[in-house]
């Protein structure tokens, strides 16, 4: 990704770090699924026409009531859904060299299919993890409003941004599950922020999503604060696959999809209960991760 590269205002429309991961149609090009109706548009009725120059002349109008602003600090903006030129700079986004089972980044490029000396003294149940950027600054802000903050609307943003970050991994995924809350974390927060990024995600890849593959029938306390080893402690028989989604995990390669990585306790063991249930890998996409200086 060529990240130093922007000047304007950044969006995931005409950036081209993520306008690959935008839908096919909005590159040029009919989704898979709306094949049968190619034929259809070659012929544009003029209601059509009409039609158009009103919902353009809507949007306009909507923007000079709401101008468009930066999702992280409100800045002006060219579109709506956008980082200001500031805040897309302040994002620690994460390339290569990385180590390929933990995506953690080297600080030097020695060569591909490198991995890292955690992964290999701590080898984790997942096969790889890939994430967009570091949890700090800006990264960290977008995560804390959109999970405690009710700002739905930023999983459209991240979950586009995880999709080019997952390029590697989508065309190996069989199903997109996103890491469940607990029933009553559920009813205080009022909605899975995994869930919601894990469906932009889908839109993106044409990946099928299971949202209801992986659930969490544990309550565990919070994570934040808690060493590894309480981690993993605390997450001990967390996840379960209910049985009616069995046949759907069976064989194929999953991609789990979260918020954050911290230490990768709650995806080894979302990944451990996907195994169990006879998935054949698991694969972990989230927007962010920890960085130290010993992953």
């Amino acid at each position: 990704m060529q990240h130093d590269r922007a000047r304007a205002t950044l969006t995931p429309e005409n950036d081209g770090v993520i306008a690959s991961a935008l839908p096919a149609e909005t590159n040029g090009l009919p989704n898979p699924g709306e094949t049968h109706r190619i034929s259809s548009r070659l012929f544009v009725r003029p209601g059509r026409w009409a039609a158009g120059w009103l919902r353009a002349g809507l949007h306009g109008a909507i923007g000079i009531v709401y101008p468009p602003s930066c999702i992280a600090c409100q800045a002006a903006t060219g579109e709506a859904q956008a980082l200001c030129p500031a805040c897309w700079g302040a994002i620690g986004f994460i390339e290569r060299p990385y180590c390929e089972r933990l995506g953690t980044p080297f600080s030097v490029d020695l060569g591909d299919g490198l991995i890292s000396p955690a992964a290999m003294a701590d080898p984790p149940v997942f096969a790889r993890a890939r994430a967009v950027c570091r949890f700090d600054g800006t990264a960290r802000e977008l995560v804390h409003r959109l999970k405690y903050g009710d700002r739905t609307d930023l999983a459209l943003t991240m979950g586009r941004m995880m999709a080019q970050a997952g390029r590697e991994l989508l065309p190996d995924a069989g199903l997109i599950v996103p890491v469940p809350l607990h029933r009553t974390r559920l009813w205080t927060r009022r909605f899975n922020q995994a869930a919601a990024l894990a469906q932009v995600v889908a839109q993106q890849s044409g990946v099928a999503l299971a949202p209801l593959a992986l659930a969490r029938i544990k309550r565990t306390r919070q994570q934040v604060g808690l060493t590894r080893a309480q981690r993993a402690d605390n997450l001990q028989g967390a996840f379960k696959v209910p049985p009616g989604a069995r046949p759907q995990i069976e064989g194929r390669r999953i991609l789990l999809i979260d918020d954050v990585l911290t230490t990768g306790s709650t995806a080894n063991a979302a990944a451990r209960a996907l195994l169990r249930a006879g998935a054949s890998a698991v694969d972990v996409l989230t927007f962010a991760r920890v960085v130290t200086d010993g992953s």
